[in-house]
């Protein structure tokens, strides 16, 4: 399951966080995720609760704010917003695009005490 990597990846994030910076709790998480990134929310959802059980996010909140794909376009040259990998521009109507963002995961930021 990919998305227990990713949980797995932000718990060890955190972990490295709160010896850095001296906290022992995490309240709230917020991740921002790209459109394109491939990531099943809900299961991402379930794999934090079961990932954190006994750590330092041990039920935290988790935030989770889609952010929206990108693309160039070859016909216009112009870096486009795209709600899908194979939609046409939305300045020209071109339909040769290279997708340039959308892909990322990303802890925005952490509540903690």
């Amino acid at each position: 399951m990919h998305e227990m990597a990713i949980c797995e990846s932000l718990l060890l994030a955190m972990e490295e966080s709160g010896r850095a910076n001296a906290f022992t709790r995490v309240r709230r998480v917020r991740l921002e995720i790209g459109r394109f990134a491939g990531v099943e929310i809900e299961a991402l959802r379930f794999g934090f609760d079961v990932v954190t059980r006994g750590s330092l996010a041990e039920g935290a909140e988790l935030v989770i704010e889609e952010v929206p794909g990108r693309g160039w376009c070859f016909t216009c040259n112009a870096t486009v917003p795209l709600d899908h990998r194979l939609a046409s521009c939305p300045s020209c109507g071109g339909d040769r695009l290279q997708p340039s963002g959308g892909t990322e995961i990303t802890i925005k930021d952490l509540e903690v005490e």
